[in-house]
C-alpha cells in the first residue's frame, strides 16, 4: 500500500517539478549525425514535452504492474471476504446448532446443581436401595453427573468460543473495509495522477505543434544532436566557445551548455575521469548503468553482423570499434577503454539482427583499431552487460554536462544522477568529466558540425539581443501564439523573421516587451540535472524564465547558428 502511495506522489513531484526520468531517445552514439536524431528531436520540439512524455512512459509500465499489484491485493481482499462470508454462515449455523443445546445445558445445569445441593447422597441411596445395589446405584449417579458436568463444560466451550468468533469476525470485517477503503483511495489518486501526466502531455503536443515547419527545422537543428565520436575526430576545442573570451563589448551575455545530447547511460568522458581517479571497468559500467546490472561472459563466437561488411565474431567486432582514443590507455583511462568494450558489445547484442556502421549506432571500420584499444577488448573478452536476463542496450555518449540522465531497456532502469564524486555540490569542478578535460563539458555553440557560424564569430549577445530572445519568449511561450516569423537573425535559416524593432513591438502588444538586458540575477539549479530558473535584470524589471522554457525561446530566436545544446544550462556575463 505504501509504496502505491509513493508511486503516486512520485508521479505529482514530477508533474510539479517537471522532472525526468527518460525511458527513450535518439539512441545514436557520440558522433551521430544530426540527420539520424533529428526526427525525434523535432517531434518534441522542447525539452518540456519530452520531460512529459520521459515521465509518463515509465509510469506507464509502472502503472501496468501496480494495476497487477493492485488486482492482486483486490483479489486477496475478495477471498478474505468469501472467507468472512463463509466464517459469518458457520457461525449463524452454529448458533443455531447451539440453541437448541443451549436448553440442554440449561436443564443439565440445573438438574446437576440441585443434585450436588440436595441431602447427602449416601443417606439418600442407603434409604431407597438395598445395601446390595448400594455400590451399583453410588457408581451410576457419579457416572451421570460425570457426564453432565463434561457436557456442561464442552458447551459453555462452544458458546464462549461462538462469542469470541463472532467479535473477530466484525474486527476483521472493520479491518477489511479500512482495507479496501484505502486501496480504493489510493488508486483513484495514482490513476487521477497519470491523467493530469497523460492532459499535461496532451496540452503541452498540442501547443507544440501550433509552431512553423521551420520554427520547427530551427528547433531542431539548434536543440538537436552534435555528437562526434571522441577517437575520430579533432576535439572541438574552440577558444572563442570558453567563457573566457572576451567579444568585446559590454554588457555582453551568452548562453553555455553543460554537455550535449544525449545524457543517458555512460558519459565517455565521465569513465575516462573514473578511471584516472582509479575506478575499475566495473566500478564504471555499475555507476553509468546501475547495481541492478550484471556482467557476463558470452560464446566468443556469438556473431554481430555489421550492415555492408558481414558477419564477425563478437570480440572480432569489438576490436574494429572507434568510439574512444587509444591514447587514454597511456593517460591512466585503461579502465575507461574496457568499460567502452564491454558497452560496445552489449550495445551491438541488444539490438539483435544486424547493425550499421555508422556513427548512427556505433562506429565501425574493417581494420581493427590496434594498440590499447584492442588490449582493453583481449582483457574484457566475451563480456557483456546484461539486465532482466537479457543484454542492455548500453547507451553512451561523449558529454552529458556532469548529470546523467535515466533511460529504459529490457524493463530495466538505469539511474539518474550527478556524475561527480561530491554530489551536485561539486558538480562544476568536480565533475568526472571536467577532470577529464571534456572540451564539450562547458561550452557556448555557435557553429554547426560543419564549422558553419552564420557569420558570428563567438556566441556573446548584446543586451538588446538578449532583449530580443526574451520578447520571442513573451510570443511563442507566455503567450502560447504560433507565428512562423520568430526565427533567428542572420539570414542563415531563410524565412521572414521579425527585426529586433518588429520583435520588441510584437512583445509590446500585450504590455510584455523588453528593450535591454541589463543583468543576469541568478539562474537555479533543479536537483534532476536541469536548469529550473533563469532571472534577468530588464529595462521593465526583473523577469524570471522557466530553464526549459529559455531554451526554447533562445533557440528559436537567437541570432545564426547560436544555439543551447541542453537543458542543462548558464548564462555568463561580461
Amino acid at each position: 500500500m505504501k509504496k502505491i502511495l509513493g508511486v503516486a506522489l512520485l508521479v505529482g513531484m514530477m508533474l510539479g517539478m517537471m522532472g525526468v526520468v527518460k525511458a527513450d531517445g535518439c539512441e545514436g552514439k557520440t558522433g551521430e549525425p544530426l540527420y539520424t536524431c533529428l526526427g525525434e528531436e523535432i517531434s518534441r520540439l522542447s525539452r518540456d514535452l519530452q520531460l512529459s512524455r520521459d515521465a509518463t512512459s515509465p509510469l506507464e509500465t509502472e502503472a501496468s504492474r501496480l494495476g497487477t499489484q493492485i488486482s492482486s491485493i483486490q483479489y486477496q481482499i475478495n477471498q478474505a471476504k468469501v472467507k468472512q462470508t463463509e466464517l459469518a454462515a458457520g457461525i449463524s449455523e452454529r448458533e443455531y446448532l447451539l440453541s437448541e443445546q443451549y436448553l440442554v445445558l440449561a436443564e443439565k445445569t440445573k438438574a446437576f446443581y440441585k443434585r450436588i445441593r440436595s441431602s447427602s447422597t449416601l443417606a439418600m441411596l442407603m434409604t431407597s436401595v438395598g445395601t446390595g445395589s448400594l455400590s451399583r446405584e453410588f457408581n451410576y449417579r457419579n457416572e451421570a453427573n460425570e457426564r453432565d458436568r463434561q457436557i456442561i463444560v464442552r458447551l459453555s466451550s462452544e458458546i464462549g468460543q461462538l462469542e469470541s468468533d463472532k467479535q473477530d469476525l466484525e474486527i476483521q470485517r472493520e479491518k477489511l473495509s479500512g482495507l479496501q477503503a484505502s486501496l480504493d483511495k489510493q488508486k483513484s489518486f495514482y490513476d487521477g495522477e497519470i491523467g493530469k501526466a497523460k492532459a499535461y502531455q496532451t496540452d503541452l503536443s498540442g501547443k507544440i505543434a501550433a509552431l512553423s515547419a521551420k520554427q520547427q527545422e530551427v528547433l531542431g537543428e539548434k536543440s538537436g544532436t552534435f555528437q562526434t565520436t571522441v577517437g575520430d575526430v579533432p576535439l572541438a576545442d574552440d577558444p572563442n566557445s570558453r567563457p573566457d573570451y572576451n567579444p568585446g563589448f559590454s554588457p555582453a551575455f551568452a548562453a553555455f551548455s553543460f554537455g550535449a545530447p544525449h545524457f543517458k547511460g555512460m558519459s565517455q568522458y565521465g569513465a575516462f575521469g573514473r578511471a584516472k581517479d582509479g575506478q575499475s571497468y566495473e566500478d564504471i559500467l555499475r555507476a553509468y548503468y546501475g547495481g541492478g546490472i550484471e556482467i557476463r561472459s558470452v560464446d566468443v563466437n556469438t556473431k554481430i553482423t555489421v550492415d555492408g561488411y558481414g558477419s564477425y565474431s563478437i570480440d572480432d567486432y569489438a576490436k574494429r570499434i572507434y568510439e574512444v582514443p587509444g591514447s587514454w590507455g597511456d593517460e591512466g583511462g585503461m579502465a575507461a577503454l574496457e568499460a567502452q568494450a564491454i558497452a560496445a558489445r552489449s550495445y551491438a547484442l541488444a539490438r539483435g539482427g544486424s547493425i550499421c556502421a555508422t556513427e548512427a549506432c556505433q562506429v565501425f571500420k574493417p581494420n581493427p583499431k590496434g594498440g590499447n584499444w584492442e588490449t582493453a577488448v583481449n582483457n574484457t573478452s566475451g563480456k557483456v552487460v546484461y539486465a532482466n536476463g537479457s543484454p542492455l542496450s548500453t547507451w553512451y555518449a561523449s558529454t552529458s554536462g556532469g548529470y546523467q540522465e535515466s533511460y529504459t531497456s529490457n524493463g530495466y532502469s538505469t539511474p539518474g544522477f550527478w556524475d561527480t564524486s561530491n554530489g551536485r555540490d561539486g558538480w562544476t569542478s568536480e565533475a568526472y568529466e571536467k577532470k577529464a578535460g571534456s572540451p564539450w563539458f562547458y561550452k557556448g555553440w555557435y557553429k554547426t558540425r560543419s564549422g558553419d557560424s552564420c557569420g558570428r564569430s563567438h556566441p556573446w549577445l548584446t543586451g538588446e539581443e538578449m532583449a530580443d530572445v526574451l520578447n520571442a519568449w513573451v510570443v511563442v511561450v507566455k503567450r502560447g501564439e504560433s507565428d512562423d516569423r520568430v526565427l533567428p537573425l542572420g539570414g542563415c535559416w531563410g524565412g521572414n523573421p521579425y527585426s529586433v524593432s518588429e520583435m520588441k513591438d510584437k512583445a509590446n502588444s500585450s504590455g510584455e516587451g523588453y528593450s535591454n538586458v541589463t543583468g543576469v540575477v541568478r539562474v537555479d539549479y533543479s536537483n534532476s540535472g536541469y536548469t529550473q530558473t533563469v532571472v534577468f535584470g530588464t529595462d521593465r524589471g526583473e523577469v524570471s524564465i522557466n530553464g526549459l522554457e529559455f531554451k526554447k525561446a533562445f533557440n528559436l530566436r537567437a541570432p545564426g547558428r547560436i544555439a543551447l545544446k541542453s537543458g542543462l544550462l548558464n548564462i555568463e556575463q561580461k
